[in-house]
C-alpha cells in the first residue's frame, strides 16, 4: 500500500551517509537523487524512504508520534541495523529486544531527530 516515506532533514549530506548505510544493509541503494533530495529503494520492490530539505525553505523538524518502520529478515539484522544507525551519526531510542511475544525490534533517531525502527514479526502472527 505505502509506495514510499519522505522525511524532513536540515543536512542533506549528513543525512546521506547515515541512509546510505541503512540502505545497504538492507539491500538496497540510492534510486532517485536531485538538488535538495535524495531517495533510497528498488523500482518496484518495497517502499522507500526519500530524504528533503524542505520545499517551503523551512527548517526541518521532526513529527510528533511519527516513526518509519524497517522490516529486517532476521534479529541479527534488527541488531546491525541498530548499530548501524548508531555508528552513523543516530540515537538509541530502544535497544532490540521483544516486545511482546510476536514482535522483535530496535529503536532509533536519524542525525536530525527522525524515529525509526527495525522490525521482525515472529511467532505465531508471523506465519
Amino acid at each position: 500500500m505505502i509506495g514510499y516515506v519522505t522525511l524532513g532533514t536540515n543536512d542533506l549530506e549528513r543525512a546521506a551517509v547515515f541512509y546510505d548505510a541503512i540502505a545497504a544493509e538492507l539491500g538496497t541503494s540510492r534510486m532517485m537523487e536531485w538538488p535538495g533530495a535524495i531517495a533510497w529503494g528498488t523500482p518496484g520492490g518495497s517502499a522507500g524512504i526519500g530524504l528533503t530539505k524542505p520545499f517551503d525553505g523551512q527548517p526541518a523538524s521532526v513529527g510528533n508520534g511519527v516513526m518509519v518502520a524497517l522490516e529486517a529478515k532476521d534479529r541479527e539484522q534488527v541488531a546491525r541495523l541498530h548499530a548501524i544507525a548508531l555508528a552513523h551519526g543516530g540515537s538509541c531510542e530502544g535497544p532490540p529486544g521483544p516486545r511482546g511475544d510476536t514482535f522483535y525490534a530496535a529503536y532509533f533517531r536519524d542525525p536530525d531527530g527522525n524515529k525509526l525502527n527495525a522490525f521482525l514479526m515472529t511467532g505465531a502472527a508471523a506465519a
